[in-house]
């Protein structure tokens, strides 16, 4: 995984990231194509923020990312996250149920053999899933090979979180309003606000993700809501994505314009609040239940003395707490702190 640690450390583009991955992984599992998608264990497995993709054809893609928040894919990472070995092996021959007919007739009209797919989790919960694709005529992905992908685990994990902690910790300029994209129920934009059209223009050069996986991103969010328009809360986020893929945290919405939950779903983009990124922030950046219990203290404007009466700890414990934070974020002080955990 070198090339893949150097390369995400290195700020390298998320098509060369994606190179360095397919090379990385080569050696121990062979394929031809792959994707690896990145979550936190605050965010839970139906959750991805940030992707890299390899060797994938557009049509492929957009029918496997729509597959899967249409709830037609057959092992989405929900049900990965329940077997005691997180792994699927699915080939373009399995018509067991409907679920499966679907995804191996996708399979089929894009020349794909077998796909295997490795959730990634470890002790903290579940990091992300890696997808590994052989075309068809090739050989089958076989016990070997499903072993072989699983001990990649720790590895990829560590990765990811390379890449994301060597992101900017602070955004370099302020952060647009709130927009809000329009989605029809054909899953093609109809009308965006020109806040959306700015956030646009502002994403588009610190992420260079083909367009599709983004279009296929806002259908999903979409698709997501009008299924479950119940379970639309405003306050939590479909989606938050970290700085290192787009210049600052990202947090998306999606809720339907009708009760019934059909037709227009509206999407709201904007800059995460405090609330929305601290979780997954200190997944990544390795913070402990005590040391976000500082930062919130923190985000409330208390000094170090009173966070010690506060939480019931020494003003000396304090300090080593907020010295371990400085240390794992990177941040010189409290106020870059702030600036990367409060400010928009």
């Amino acid at each position: 995984m070198r090339g893949f640690s150097e390369a995400a450390k290195s700020g390298a583009s998320t098509d060369e990231l994606a190179g360095a991955l397919s090379r990385a992984v080569a050696p121990a599992v062979a394929h031809d194509a792959v994707v690896l998608a990145g979550t936190s264990p605050a965010m839970g497995p139906g959750r991805l923020s940030f992707s890299f993709w390899h060797g994938f054809e557009i049509a492929f893609g957009r029918g496997l990312l729509h597959n899967h928040y249409a709830g037609h894919d057959p092992f989405p990472l929900e049900v990965l996250a329940r077997r005691r070995l997180p792994v699927a092996v699915l080939g373009s021959g399995h018509r067991d149920g409907r679920q499966e007919r679907a995804a191996a007739d996708l399979m089929l009209r894009h020349g794909v053999g077998c796909e295997l797919r490795v959730l990634l989790r470890d002790t903290r919960g579940v990091w992300g899933v890696l997808g590994l694709l052989r075309s068809q005529g090739g050989r089958p992905f076989d016990e070997a090979d499903v072993l072989r992908a699983v001990r990649l685990t720790p590895d990829l994990v560590a990765v990811m979180r390379e890449y994301v902690t060597a992101g900017p910790l602070t955004a370099a300029d302020p952060a647009p309003l709130p927009g809000v994209i329009i989605v029809g129920s054909d899953h093609t934009i109809r009308a965006a606000t020109a806040q959306a059209v700015r956030w646009e223009k502002d994403l588009r050069p610190r992420s260079d993700v083909p367009d599709w996986c983004g279009e296929s991103l806002l259908a999903g969010l979409a698709m997501r809501a009008r299924g479950r328009p119940g379970d639309c809360d405003a306050d939590v986020p479909q989606f938050v994505g970290p700085s290192a893929a787009y210049g600052r945290w990202v947090a998306c919405h999606a809720q339907p314009l009708s009760g019934d939950g059909a037709g227009d779903v509206a999407i709201v983009v904007q800059s995460a609040t405090t609330g929305q990124r601290l979780p997954s922030f200190c997944d990544w950046y390795g913070i402990t239940a005590r040391e976000r219990q500082i930062i919130v203290q923190l985000c409330d404007a208390a000094a170090p003395k009173q966070i010690a009466r506060r939480l019931g700890l020494s003003a000396y414990t304090v300090n080593d707490h907020l010295k371990s934070i400085y240390r794992k974020t990177g941040a010189c002080g409290r106020g870059e702190l702030l600036a990367a955990i409060a400010n928009p």
